[in-house]
């Protein structure tokens, strides 16, 4: 059977089973658990590799391919970690691999607390259904922008830090597991992102 195709949809553990369930589910030949996975985490997959490569056809074939190598290796799934954090993990490689490939670099790194939950990528299951005031709104939106213009100046590695920790709202442990480095890295590379950005937002607001 082939993997789901990914979507924009989202749903989540509050609508049906959990994911360990579907996890065992699947493994006992239930191929529609499968599908359900896909369809819980797709929305917040893609919008985690959007926000890192800022491009939405790439994102897209990226997403796909995370899931290809999730369909791949879910039989063998121990469930030693959340399955949230082991599908950020392949996130992560795919994603790195993709810009070892094209040897993209950036400058700079990556924080935390600043970033507005709805200003991250458009399709996340994060972004606020209810409807600013007009005012608001706009205040909103040019935050976002300036947001996304700060983060474009860090290293993928603390943009994908920050994004871990802010939209996904993974702790630290399990962002050192996703990431496949040491706490410490984690919170180096939290304390150097948040100053980049304050130092950023903070000039941009006074030009």
């Amino acid at each position: 059977m082939a993997p789901a195709e990914v979507s924009p949809a989202t749903s989540s553990e509050e609508d049906g089973p959990s994911d360990h369930q579907l996890i065992q589910s699947y493994q006992s030949g239930d191929h529609s658990a499968f599908e359900t996975l896909v369809s819980r985490h797709r929305g917040k997959v893609f919008a985690m590799i959007q926000s890192m490569i800022k491009n939405e056809g790439d994102a897209w074939d990226l997403s796909q391919e995370v899931f290809i190598k999730v369909w791949k290796a879910l039989p063998k799934f121990e469930a030693r970690a959340r399955f949230s954090t082991w599908l950020y993990r392949i996130t992560h490689n795919v994603v790195y691999d993709w810009l070892r490939k094209r040897k993209i670099e950036s400058v700079g790194e990556l924080d935390d607390n600043l970033l507005d939950r709805g200003s991250i990528a458009a399709g996340s299951t994060t972004t606020p259904s209810s409807t600013a005031r007009p005012d608001d709104a706009i205040k909103n939106r040019e935050l976002g922008d300036r947001i996304n213009v700060a983060m474009a100046t860090l290293s993928p590695e603390h943009r994908e830090t920050i994004l871990l920790r802010e939209v996904q709202g993974f702790d630290y442990k399990e962002i050192a597991n996703s990431m496949e480095c040491s706490l410490g890295t984690v919170m180096s590379r939290l304390y150097y992102a948040r100053k980049k950005l304050q130092q950023l937002l903070s000039d941009e607001s006074n030009d």
